[in-house]
């Protein structure tokens, strides 16, 4: 068995493990996922941001928060940013499965056989996260704001109102410059060990799974199984790392002002308590859980060769 340091190689020999079908693969399951699923990710956002104060509306429960907006904004402000989202979305799936991919080819060194283990599968899940947080950061928080476009009892001015992504794209650079377009970055690399904690599972629920049965250890799994292992590992590593997630969507909200990552950490546990770190978990996993199992069930069967 082949053994490569992650840290060898020259840049040819990266580009050689590129596959581009994985690409396509995260592509079409992100954005088939996020099409159907996007009112709940709204929602997540919306709760997650509510600090109590007058400049959100106040939902008391999510069936609330559902009827409310369809009252007020009808059935388009349930879609408000799915856009941005369906763009994040397909383009993060695809930069993530394209670069993860490629990176655990290149550290096997080309070849398929070889495990790596849980540390290896955490260090290329985490690197693939960073290279595309890079990229669509700018998309996540035009989504963030188009999801808080209220259009009842918040005021808003010029500048905050965006008319879609690219307007808001526009609005956003003309304002608040390339620093506007990576508010909440620094939480999201935080989030990256969200995505390298649930790939790592995803990989080694898989290789376990398959020892278990005694045959190799990338042997394909059934559908059923494959939701299995989606589900699980994203529910791992959405109760472990959730906070980010909150903390993320204050500082890209367009009606509150935080210095940055801690001043936003030390207000929301002044006012909330722990519990305003886990607003909005309740739709989040209702959405994340669905989503996920599409996502990974597109990609394997894309892939599947």
């Amino acid at each position: 068995m082949k053994n490569r340091s992650p840290s060898t190689g020259s840049g040819s020999s990266v580009l050689s493990s590129i596959k581009y079908e994985h690409l396509l693969a995260g592509i079409s399951g992100g954005a088939i996922s996020t099409l159907i699923l996007h009112p709940l990710d709204l929602m997540k956002i919306r709760f997650a941001v509510n600090d109590g104060s007058a400049k959100v509306p106040q939902y008391s429960s999510l069936a609330n928060a559902f009827r409310t907006v369809l009252k007020q904004e009808g059935i388009k402000g349930l879609y408000k940013g799915v856009a941005p989202n369906v763009w994040g979305s397909g383009s993060g799936w695809g930069c993530y499965f394209l670069f993860y991919n490629s990176i655990k080819t290149w550290i096997q060194a080309g070849d398929a056989q070889q495990q790596l283990g849980p540390t290896l599968h955490m260090l290329a899940a985490s690197e693939a996260g960073i290279l595309t947080l890079l990229v669509t950061n700018p998309i996540w928080v035009v989504k963030t704001r188009l999801c808080l476009q209220y259009e009842s009892g918040v005021s808003t001015s010029t500048n905050d109102t965006y008319r879609g992504m690219l307007d808001g794209l526009r609005k956003i650079y003309k304002t608040e410059g390339l620093r506007g377009l990576y508010r909440g970055l620094v939480p999201g690399m935080f989030g990256v060990t969200h995505g390298a904690l649930q790939f790592m599972t995803y990989e080694e629920m898989k290789e376990f799974y398959n020892r278990y049965r005694g045959v190799p250890f990338d042997t394909k799994l059934t559908t059923k199984e494959y939701l299995f292992c989606a589900a699980t590992s994203k529910l791992i590593a959405a109760a472990a790392t959730y906070p980010y997630q909150v903390i993320r969507a204050r500082l890209q909200d367009q009606h509150h002002s935080y210095t940055g990552s801690w001043d936003c950490i030390k207000k929301t546990f002044k006012y909330e308590g722990i519990r305003g770190f886990y607003k909005g978990l309740a739709p989040y996993l209702l959405h994340v859980t669905p989503n996920i199992c599409l996502v990974m069930l597109v990609y394997e069967k894309v892939t599947n060769k």
